[in-house]
């Protein structure tokens, strides 16, 4: 049976603020623990009201001390806006810190908005580097070499397991060349779904890290007792990406009984091809669309992003999803 992994996005409520979720995130984990999830992931994310998760290693560490086995990472890091030193020493330390449990998944978009950028003191030409960061990324991981004048401490010797994340072909190129398993966005942007995976295992060299490829998909899965009541609690994640479209981006509202009040036809368009890769009720419902997504990608690994407004229907909606597949 196919992986289950977590994308947490760590969400700021009209109900509650940043630190009830965090706690919720961590929450969230060790319950995953016993649910038999792999991995949980938190995104770097900036000026956004409604996402907790910006200081990424941090709450990587946060939640990571809440949970026993189940490995903790980012997905990802947006490099691009970092110091490769700096991100293998953030995550080398939480690599000491939780042996053998952290992931750190790469991204090269700026994670934020054009006037973000800027105060992230960002150049849009770092993107261009990004293949050279992650080498040097990798690194600093490894073991000190012979003369090696600069070292990330403590990261040296982790081997901090890398990941490309990508939306495109681009990542899947890369992830094939450096022998890296791949993340593919599919929970948001599923256009080039199929041809990224395709051309990842068509290219895929094997490295010290992955002797074959292994492709991870996002996937939004919302279920509850019911059809019915799984797609009113999806009317959140609606609202919200109606709202990227409208260039108000707020904290997460409570799910209404009819989405067609909130959204423009125009609207709903839009936001029904960004959510196409979902699968959204009863745990019957759950359990076919999922097998339906697997048998059509291969994948090796589904990462779920369950976005649910209230804590206690989100823990039922991952409890019921891990039970369904088995």
């Amino acid at each position: 049976m196919v992986a289950l992994s977590i994308l947490d996005l760590v969400r700021v409520t009209e109900a509650v603020d940043a630190r009830g979720a965090l706690d919720n995130a961590r929450d969230l984990a060790a319950k995953a623990d016993d649910w038999g999830y792999t991995r949980f992931w938190v995104a770097e994310h900036h000026n956004m009201p409604g996402i907790a998760s910006a200081a990424t290693a941090v709450v990587i560490a946060h939640i990571a001390a809440g949970s026993r086995r189940i490995r903790v990472g980012a997905g990802g890091i947006m490099l691009p806006n970092h110091a490769p030193i700096v991100v293998a020493e953030q995550f080398g330390t939480l690599a000491r810190l939780f042996p053998d449990r952290i992931d750190l998944g790469l991204g090269r978009a700026p994670g934020t908005d054009p006037v973000t950028v800027r105060a992230l003191r960002r150049s849009l030409e770092s993107s261009e580097q990004f293949p050279q960061d992650v080498l040097e990324l990798q690194a600093y991981f490894a073991p000190v070499g012979p003369g090696q004048r600069v070292q990330a401490v403590p990261a040296a010797g982790t081997e901090v397991p890398l990941w490309i994340l990508g939306s495109s072909t681009y990542g899947a190129m890369l992830a094939a060349q450096l022998g890296l398993p791949y993340a593919f966005a599919s929970h948001f942007a599923p256009a080039q779904l199929q041809a990224a995976l395709d051309l990842y295992r068509g290219r895929f060299r094997p490295s010290e890290q992955a002797a074959k490829p292994h492709a991870m998909i996002g996937v939004n899965v919302i279920a509850a007792a019911t059809d019915a009541e799984a797609r009113r609690l999806a009317t959140t994640q609606q609202m919200a990406v109606t709202d990227i479209f409208r260039g108000t981006r707020g904290l997460s509202r409570a799910p209404i009984d009819d989405i067609d009040t909130y959204w423009t036809p125009t609207e709903k368009a839009q936001a029904q091809n960004w959510l196409s890769c979902s699968v959204i009720g009863s745990p019957d419902t759950v359990r076919a669309g999922i097998a339906a997504l697997v048998a059509e990608t291969g994948a090796d690994e589904l990462m779920i992003v369950s976005d649910v407004f209230d804590h206690a229907a989100r823990l039922r909606s991952y409890e019921l999803i891990a039970a369904a597949v088995g």
